[in-house]
């Protein structure tokens, strides 16, 4: 029983000895490879498993060789991959598939610093640090531009990490200079508001903001993000933006968007002029134009203010006017006009229902010419109504526009057809094609 115990016990000794030291599998394959990386490429792979397998045990995880083995070889898988995708010599499934390697790459140097009791073991894991950084930049554009956001905040942000980790060590970076620094932040801030990630990307962009980096974006992103919270205290970064960048579109239209919501009409008319000026063959700007100048009629002509009610009429329909002129299948435009003359037609109805009940000569006269009027506008609403539905057969205020002026002409059968589309789209379904065909 004795002489049992002390075999199983030298046999987990052995055991034990031999997992501390299989990164030196890994290591070796390794060494292999570089030898001649072209035909060598197998053992890359070997070289991986083996890592990944070593430093799964937790012995191996006190060893600084252990850890910078790790950084090696993952740094020569994420340097592989870039050089197939940026020159499209050899296949990606040669190589030991790996999602982050310069990430895990960095990660295993910055492990093994820790670790560090003689003066030479820092200077390779320095040397290490600085191999990857050009993986995790190149390895963080990438991802960015298959619109994997989180990878690219990922590998960026350890980009700046290992700038902190050299400079703290007196070792060079490729962020040195401040230009580099910068535009390194701008990829990891823009990347983490890409991916959702807010609370990492605010103090980043005031870090760019504080340091006045000439970018236009950082404005309009502070902005959107200060808006939820105090959208007039946000708008301080619109409007410094505007003056150092006065011939951004973005920051023209984050601004238009801005009163828009804060329903300033006026201001909007002036920064919509401003926007069409710098982009004219840009339809929408009619359109918003015109909505602006539609809300102010409806607003005078509730005031009772027929001059001005009248004057913005007018400008609204030649901006939706302007509009189709650009683009005759805008549907947006299109149903906007259609909407402007239902909604006199609506106005004047609320003025003649007060006259309902009045039967003396003059009021039956005012309520017959108001009649009159309302169908008038009916009858010129209808043709762009007709119009919009063609274009999109889907749109719910179009076809109840229609299921609405049809029913005030007595036509019922159309009124019911359009209330039978318009059940189908309330339903979750939508209609196979137009009732109106163009």
């Amino acid at each position: 029983m004795k002489k049992q115990f002390f075999l199983a016990l030298s046999f987990l000794l052995v055991l034990t000895t031999v997992n501390a030291q299989d990164y030196k599998d890994a290591k070796k394959a390794y060494n292999t490879f570089t030898l001649d990386a072209f035909n060598n490429k197998p053992k890359l792979k070997e070289a991986k498993d083996a890592i990944d397998k070593a430093m799964g045990v937790a012995e191996n995880q006190a060893i600084l060789d252990a850890w910078l083995t790790k950084g090696k070889i993952y740094n020569e898988i994420a340097s592989q991959i870039i050089q197939i995708k940026t020159t499209n010599l050899g296949k990606l499934e040669d190589l030991p598939a790996a999602e982050a390697p310069a990430v895990e790459a960095y990660t295993a140097f910055s492990k093994a610093l820790p670790l560090v009791t003689k003066k030479f073991e820092t200077k390779d894991i320095l040397t290490g640090l600085q191999a990857v950084q050009g993986n995790l930049d190149n390895f963080g554009r990438v991802a960015f531009e298959e619109q994997k956001y989180q990878l690219a905040y990922d590998n960026f942000n350890l980009l700046l990490a290992s700038h902190e980790d050299l400079k703290k060590n007196a070792t060079k970076s490729i962020l040195e200079t401040e230009e580099a620094y910068n535009y390194a932040v701008f990829l990891t801030a823009t990347a983490a508001l890409l991916a959702e990630k807010n609370d990492v990307a605010k103090p980043l962009l005031e870090k760019l903001y504080a340091a006045k980096y000439d970018k236009a974006a950082i404005y309009e992103s502070l902005y959107t993000l200060n808006a939820a919270s105090d959208v007039n205290a946000a708008y301080k970064y619109l409007e410094e933006g505007r003056k150092r960048y006065p011939d951004e579109i973005s920051l023209l239209f984050a601004d238009i968007n801005h009163h828009l919501k804060l329903g300033k009409l006026d201001v909007l008319i002036e920064k919509l002029k401003a926007a069409i000026a710098k982009e004219p063959n840009n339809v929408s700007l009619y359109t918003v134009l015109g909505s602006v100048y539609d809300n102010l009629y409806q607003k005078m002509e509730t005031a009772g203010d027929k001059a001005k009610a009248d004057e913005y009429f007018s400008a609204a329909l030649d901006y939706y006017n302007q509009a189709i002129s650009k683009d005759a299948k805008n549907v947006d435009a299109v149903y906007s006009i259609g909407a402007l003359y239902y909604n006199k037609a609506a106005v004047t109805t609320q003025k003649m229902n007060v006259l309902e009940n009045d039967y003396s000569k003059e009021g039956l006269k005012k309520y017959k010419e108001m009649k009159d009027e309302v169908f008038a506008q009916f009858e010129k609403a209808l043709p762009f109504f007709k119009r919009a539905e063609a274009l999109d057969p889907n749109d719910t205020n179009t076809l109840i526009a229609l299921k609405e002026i049809h029913a005030k002409k007595n036509d019922l059968e159309a009124s019911k057809e359009f209330k039978r589309r318009l059940d189908v789209i309330q339903g979750g379904g939508k209609n196979d094609k137009a009732y109106y065909q163009q």
